[in-house]
């Protein structure tokens, strides 16, 4: 048995008891966490914005394509036929139309009274009207115009097989005159009487023929890609 103690002294090893003790209250309010653990070093929402985030990884598009690229890619080489048959059908109404019943492919005709009269009025020489050509004959151009060396009226026609004629008269010298008209490699080929006149038959441009009738102050030529037979149909009008 130990011998009895004093009452007034105290065990150096006291036990302490279960519950904290003021001090340790007062340390865990003050630094919000218990006594005896380390405080944290910065708080969870600093520590995510220490580290770096990772990479986003690529994006890799899965979709599937456009329904307007599938529908082009499954048209066959028929369809786009078929496309451009109902394109192309209403056109070829539209032209076949236009040149059957409003005349598109034939050139608008002119009035070549004004053009006459111009060349009468300037005296410079006799003027003649082409007079009984038929309706077939229609007249597309007609100009008077004056260069060096004298004056010229054309009246272009159109004859009526579709070919091409003009008719000039001109007080042009005709040496100089023909060569301008004919080329320098027009040459006669014989005459024609037509109305009791002599006209002299040319060769002219490629696929051309002439007739010049040569009178003292003028010289009349009839010339076009037209067939002779309606050549001397023009010449014959000149009155």
């Amino acid at each position: 048995m130990e011998p009895a103690q004093p009452a007034d002294r105290v065990p150096a090893d006291r036990t302490p008891t279960d519950g904290p003790t003021p001090a340790t209250e007062a340390r865990v309010e003050a630094d919000g966490q218990p006594a005896g653990e380390p405080a944290l070093v910065a708080s969870a929402g600093a520590a995510r914005q220490d580290q770096p985030e990772p990479a986003a990884a690529p994006l890799t598009s899965s979709a599937p394509p456009a329904p307007a690229e599938v529908r082009r890619s499954d048209r066959s080489p028929k369809d786009m036929a078929i496309s451009l048959l109902v394109l192309l059908i209403p056109i070829a109404l539209l032209l076949a139309f236009y040149r059957g019943f409003l005349g598109g492919d034939q050139p608008t005709p002119v009035d070549p009274a004004p053009a006459v009269e111009q060349a009468q009025d300037a005296k410079a020489f006799p003027v003649s009207r082409p007079a009984g050509l038929g309706e077939g004959w229609r007249p597309v151009n007609a100009r008077y115009q004056t260069a060096e060396g004298g004056s010229t009226l054309r009246i272009g026609y159109v004859t009526p097989e579709g070919k091409g004629a003009q008719l000039l008269q001109s007080n042009v010298p005709a040496e100089q005159f023909i060569p301008t008209e004919l080329t320098d490699r027009a040459q006669p080929q014989g005459q024609v009487e037509l109305n009791g006149r002599n006209w002299q038959r040319y060769t002219a441009r490629e696929n051309e023929q002439a007739l010049v009738l040569l009178e003292p102050d003028r010289t009349v030529m009839v010339v076009g890609d037209a067939r002779e037979n309606e050549l001397r149909e023009l010449a014959g009008s000149v009155r």
